[in-house]
């Protein structure tokens, strides 16, 4: 009866696997950078997408569903921010294009609850595309001097102590 919206709900939790993935990878390179502004950014959006991968796969196994969690595609190995954050901004955007139209595909086959949780979703999506996307601002508006305030902020912070 649910096979369509379990068929949905899995193909946004190897999405969301992949984001997963790619964001920690984006963390550690930054992390590794000194950029603990960019590094934390990846890591919270990373364990949102954990939150929403436990949402989802909640509603799959309410519908009798199996839950397949494998990645839709391999992260990409990039270690230039700029490009971290175009990637970023371009996967949260496609998830945004895609949770709408699934959220419509749930309409279509009177599942309100599952149409429910892609709108919300959107909306998760939605801010993590605002927040690369000032990221990526920031960086075109003030070049490279963006990120060396940031590794120099870290180095101040270990000088004096002030490690988390």
């Amino acid at each position: 009866m649910h096979e369509k919206s379990i068929e949905l709900l899995n193909k946004a939790v190897a999405d969301e696997l992949m984001a997963v993935h790619q964001y920690m990878y984006f963390h550690f390179h930054c992390d590794d950078q000194g950029l603990d502004l960019l590094s934390g950014l990846f890591k919270r959006t990373a364990i949102e997408e954990m939150m929403h991968i436990e949402k989802i796969a909640d509603r799959i196994l309410f519908l009798k569903g199996d839950v397949d969690m494998k990645p839709s595609s391999e992260i990409e190995k990039v270690k230039d921010v700029k490009k971290m954050l175009e990637i970023a901004r371009n996967m949260e955007e496609g998830s945004i294009k895609d949770y709408n139209e699934c959220a419509n595909e749930c309409q279509k086959v009177s599942d309100s609850a599952s149409k429910k949780l892609f709108e919300e979703l959107v909306l998760d999506e939605e801010r993590h595309y605002g927040q690369y996307d000032n990221e990526l601002g920031h960086l075109e508006k003030y070049g490279s001097q963006y990120l060396a305030l940031q590794s120099i902020e870290r180095s101040k912070n270990i000088s004096t102590g002030k490690t988390e």
